[in-house]
């Protein structure tokens, strides 16, 4: 049977163990109290081992022998694994320590990993929420969720996908109470959540204590901390002995603004799966259509040393870093920010830093900026104009610049945030502070009954759009340093990621 993790609050607390050669003396004897621990507080240390500590595979009738004879022994235990005097004996500091709120059982030292190291063999692992929380809205919980998982993927070389019907790889749950398997959920207070580790069937399943009061912040459970914690173990780690590791067995509210793996967890999931290294996320460059080799492309000239202009090349790994632009070029990917690009290219691995006015010596900064692949075309907007040019010899086409008002868009508009072409739809989307316009590429016109209102309309991605690009199918708007990735059929999140992970930042 698969070994599942808990996040255990005061009520009922669960006892672990490590293995520590030569330190203990085997002792057979039936528990010692302490005769200055109350009853209750002698009920509370028998259950904490009859429950969370005894083999799951034992009867009732063999569990109470065993948590008789081995309770002096195992208590030495868990009171050397939080540094506590070792005695062997229920005491007051024995018993603040089982009341604190925890999650689980562990029998390792630092990071750790369940017994025979079971991990996915698959680099893409999907996941289901079949039942949602109350507590918060379901697109809040979607984005947490992906955040939660977007911890590893940022380290390791797993991506995790977001399904909505079918069987997955983790099927996810909020519930209280009895909710489909053995281990029922005790009300609030109680036990948080648990999490199958890597396997067939059941393995990786997670489920959330509907009791409890989930939140985004430090009041009640903060959903994104246990969610990563049991994300941990359906991954394969066990808990660790460090008390800065998220997977530390109490559960702790830390600060989740630019939260990021810790070391211990870090160093302990890559252990299982090796590091994340850079590769392309593009789809390979089209050929170029028919028509004369124009031969080699130009080397791109670098930003100029004397340009008064703020050069964003400190800010590429920023956590903070938030994209003027951003769109595909024949398979690269270019981002915009303060009149310079970076080009993330599907041929070579470096990233590449370039003013735009040595590409395109009529525009000094991009808002904006969209391709349409069928028409082998780029638009790049700067202010109220904008230009287009031939992505495969990146000309700016003539007659250009022209007003925003030639695509439609109203003369107040000053300025167009961000814009995408949709090839699924044909359509061009504009965004403009809170609100989208849709532009049909076929057609060369704008769409009746626009603009429309974002918030509304792109549930889960936030009220306005800084850049926005496609890429395999999906969607990506940033908003400030948060981007989302986006299901445009499904107008769900499926993941929320930061500008700075596009630009080989691990």
């Amino acid at each position: 049977m698969e070994r599942r993790k808990h996040f255990k609050t005061m009520s009922v607390v669960d006892f672990f163990w490590i293995v520590l050669v030569g330190c203990f003396a085997l002792c057979h004897a039936a528990p010692t109290i302490a005769p200055t621990v109350s009853p209750v507080e002698e009920n509370l240390a028998e259950d904490y081992i009859s429950r969370f500590y005894a083999d799951v595979g034992m009867t009732n009738s063999t569990l109470r022998r065993a948590v008789q004879s081995n309770f002096s022994q195992d208590l030495q235990a868990m009171q050397a694994f939080f540094g506590l005097e070792v005695t062997g004996v229920m005491n007051n500091e024995t018993t603040t320590v089982m009341k604190e709120p925890r999650c689980g059982v562990s029998d390792i030292s630092r990071y750790g990993h369940f017994s025979g190291r079971p991990k996915w063999e698959k680099r893409l692992i999907t996941y289901r929420i079949t039942q949602y929380t109350p507590d918060l809205t379901q697109s809040h919980v979607d984005s947490t969720i992906a955040q939660a998982f977007q911890l590893y993927s940022d380290v390791i070389p797993l991506n995790f996908k977001q399904v909505y019907s079918g069987k997955a790889d983790i099927m996810i749950l909020f519930k209280g109470g009895y909710h489909g398997d053995f281990y029922p959920f005790d009300g609030a207070g109680g036990v948080l959540a648990h999490a199958n580790s890597p396997g067939r069937g059941q393995g990786g399943d997670t489920h959330f204590d509907d009791d409890e009061t989930w939140t985004l912040s430090s009041r009640g459970v903060n959903l994104l901390l246990v969610a990563a914690h049991e994300f941990g173990h359906a991954l394969g780690l066990d808990h660790s002995r460090d008390r800065r590791a998220l997977m530390y067995p109490t559960y702790r509210y830390v600060n989740t603004n630019g939260y990021r793996l810790p070391d211990d967890d870090r160093r302990g999931v890559q252990a299982l799966y090796g590091s994340r290294t850079p590769v392309p996320t593009t789809a390979p460059k089209p050929k170029p259509p028919p028509g004369p080799d124009p031969g080699p492309e130009p080397e791109e000239p670098t930003e100029d040393p004397e340009d008064p202009l703020p050069n964003p090349r400190d800010e590429q790994c920023s956590r903070e870093l938030v994209f003027d632009a951003a769109t595909s070029i024949r398979g690269d990917l270019f981002f915009f920010k303060n009149g310079y690009y970076w080009r993330k290219s599907t041929t070579t691995s470096g990233i590449r830093l370039t003013k735009v006015s040595t590409k395109w010596s009529q525009i000094n900064s991009v808002d904006a900026a969209f391709e349409v692949p069928n028409k082998d075309v780029v638009c790049l907007f700067e202010g109220r104009q904008y230009w287009c040019i031939r992505s495969y010899a990146k000309t700016i086409i003539s007659g250009y610049p022209k007003p925003l008002t030639n695509l439609g868009l109203p003369s107040s508009v000053s300025k167009v945030d961000a814009a995408v072409y949709v090839p699924t739809t044909g359509k061009t989307l504009i965004f403009v502070k809170n609100l989208y316009w849709s532009y049909d590429e076929r057609r060369n016109q704008m769409d009746f009954g626009y603009p429309r209102s974002i918030i509304l309309d792109f549930p889960g991605i936030g009220s306005k759009v800084d850049a926005a690009f496609e890429n395999y199918g999906y969607l990506y708007f940033s908003d400030g340093p948060r981007q989302s990735e986006y299901n445009l059929p499904y107008k769900r999140v499926i993941r929320v990621l930061l500008n700075y992970g596009w630009l080989n930042c691990y």
